[in-house]
């Protein structure tokens, strides 16, 4: 099964847990934009991306958003299953930032597979201490880390995942990635361009000196 090399734990599974991980897999095709998981929906279950891009990320009581982190090919989420982890007292949303297919395994039967086997229930703890160490690196970001250091570090990863200098993306939609307002964006960008470290179009920021920008995040 191709699911099998995306669940690193497969092969330390019994043949009857495995039948019952096949039997109720569900594989997911959904499109760019598309939400995923809130914090209204059922408890997703453990989420494995097969290809594309989703963006997970936290939503504050009024309405702001900032990336928590975003999962790519071979990348797996613990976030989405938090009635599993009763230790897990916040939400994520995770939409779709690409076209992506996935599977998710439902968290009741992800829950009674932790509690049979050690290897699963090593695995969920590896994951949430991977996520919790994400956590701790963005809260550091937005104590410690000035905001044009940040969005500097946010365009070259924006470039490096699109493998390309020509970003088509808004300023609000950067403002949802990095928890500010549209406003602090936009005045920081006019900046940048007074520097020559990019170019700004309706929809488009053109990277112009990427050694620059790099120079700012040191």
């Amino acid at each position: 099964m191709e699911f099998a090399a995306y669940f690193p734990v497969w092969d330390k599974l019994t043949p009857q847990q495995q039948q019952r991980i096949n039997g109720v897999i569900e594989h997911r095709t959904v499109k760019k934009g598309t939400y995923i998981h809130d914090s209204s929906s059922e408890c997703l279950g453990l989420v494995m991306v097969k290809k594309g891009q989703l963006r997970t990320y936290i939503l504050s009581e009024d309405g702001r958003e900032i990336t928590f982190s975003r999962l790519f090919e071979y990348d797996v989420s613990l976030l989405s299953a938090s009635c599993v982890m009763p230790d897990m007292q916040f939400n994520v949303m995770i939409e779709a930032e690409k076209d992506t297919e996935f599977w998710s395994i439902p968290a009741c039967l992800f829950k009674n597979l932790m509690e049979e086997s050690l290897a699963v229930s090593n695995y969920a703890r590896d994951l949430l201490s991977s996520n919790f160490t994400e956590l701790m690196w963005l809260m550091e970001q937005i104590m410690w880390k000035s905001f044009d250091k940040r969005l500097a570090a946010f365009l070259l990863e924006e470039s490096a995942i699109e493998g390309s200098s020509s970003l088509k993306i808004t300023h609000e939609r950067i403002a949802g990635h990095m928890g500010t307002a549209r406003e602090v964006v936009t005045r920081m960008l006019r900046y940048f361009q007074s520097e020559g470290m990019v170019k700004l179009t309706r929809g488009t920021i053109e990277i112009t000196d990427k050694k620059k920008l790099e120079s700012l995040c040191t």
